[in-house]
């Protein structure tokens, strides 16, 4: 599998600077709504704007690197010439860079919600576990309440996740339309 794997002789520069501007312009967004909605203080807002942002920004590359080698060449070629000089060589193709958009959002805003609630769970304090007693009778409580609280939290975490990116993406579309003219 990796045998095939060969360094590119053109480094994409250009998406490379875009891909950083995005997520400048994400982060601050995103943490702004965790902040507001789900009353995080600000550093634990932007820990885990970045945190979320760089992860899933991650997986979406190498689902892309994994995705691009079977697309056929017509899509290749699309793809390749709008990374590189903004251009759509078919009149096919902007339907399909739509209909790629749409699951685009949809899968990043599944995994920005599933890394949020991991990073949530995990990083929270309530999850310590006592040695004593007494405290496996307040964990059991404890428990309860974190169980009811991830209840609440969840389609909170799931409403906020939603309107997070939509207005990240939102800032971002308006950096590409800006681009374009």
């Amino acid at each position: 599998m990796f045998e095939d794997i060969t360094l590119p002789s053109i480094l994409p520069v250009g998406a490379f600077l875009f891909n950083l501007l995005f997520l400048l312009i994400a982060i601050p967004i995103e943490a702004y709504v965790y902040h507001l909605r789900l009353k995080f203080d600000k550093k634990t807002s932007t820990f885990y704007a970045i945190a979320v942002n760089i992860f899933s920004g991650v997986l979406g590359w190498v689902i892309f690197f994994f995705i691009e080698p079977v697309l056929p060449v017509e899509l290749k070629a699309d793809l390749i010439g709008y990374v590189f000089f903004n251009i759509f060589k078919s009149p096919n193709a902007q339907g399909m860079i739509i209909l790629t958009t749409f699951s685009i959002f949809f899968a990043t805003f599944l995994m920005k919600f599933f890394l949020l609630r991991i990073f949530v769970f995990s990083l929270s304090d309530d999850l310590k576990i006592g040695k004593d007693k007494q405290e496996i009778q307040v964990l059991q409580r404890q428990k309860w309440r974190i169980l009811s609280r991830a209840r609440f939290q969840g389609t909170n975490l799931v409403t906020t996740t939603l309107i997070a990116n939509s207005l990240s993406y939102t800032g971002i579309t308006l950096i590409l339309l800006l681009r374009n003219r």
